[in-house]
């Protein structure tokens, strides 16, 4: 079956407006909603930004429809914060979240300081991240040593629901 979702574009409107678009959109049978984690717009003249994470709790609380977004572990989030934020909001809703991800962008993950990698390296970082990501929220207790990603004895203690991610 066929799905029509709504993109809440946290670039171009604030968040008070996305949470209305929402509404809107779920009262006109829109079945879900995608969501982009960026630090910056792309362009000045679109001035928006909200943080992604805090939205989609209330975004989740004021619908009933499945919501994904999209994120990029690795550089501005470690994979464990991203896990836990992922599990905290799939037990509150249940069945209602799907994340997508990618490998990032300079104009959203530069601000940490640190250099950015080539392609090749980001791939790799992601395919550790997912790994880490995976393992937590099968309920490992997770040591990790890659190349771009270290965790120590990270384990959420958070309720472990189905995700539809990854």
């Amino acid at each position: 079956m066929v799905q029509i979702g709504y993109h809440a574009s946290h670039e171009q409107f604030t968040p008070q407006a996305l949470l209305h678009y929402v509404q809107v959109a779920a009262t006109a049978g829109f079945t879900g909603v995608m969501a982009s984690d960026h630090l910056a717009p792309w362009s000045a003249r679109q001035a928006q930004s909200g943080f992604v994470w805090s939205w989609l709790g209330a975004a989740m609380q004021a619908t009933d429809l499945s919501f994904g977004m999209v994120n990029a572990p690795g550089q501005r989030y470690h994979p464990v914060i991203i896990a836990q934020a992922a599990a905290t909001l799939a037990a509150m809703f249940p069945e209602r979240l799907w994340c997508a991800f990618g490998t990032g962008q300079l104009m959203n993950e530069h601000v940490t300081g640190q250099r950015w990698p080539a392609k090749a390296e980001r791939n790799a970082r992601l395919l550790e991240c997912v790994e880490v990501i995976r393992a937590l929220w099968a309920g490992e207790t997770v040591s990790y040593a890659g190349t771009a990603i270290q965790v120590d004895e990270a384990y959420l203690y958070t309720a472990q629901p189905r995700h539809h991610c990854c």
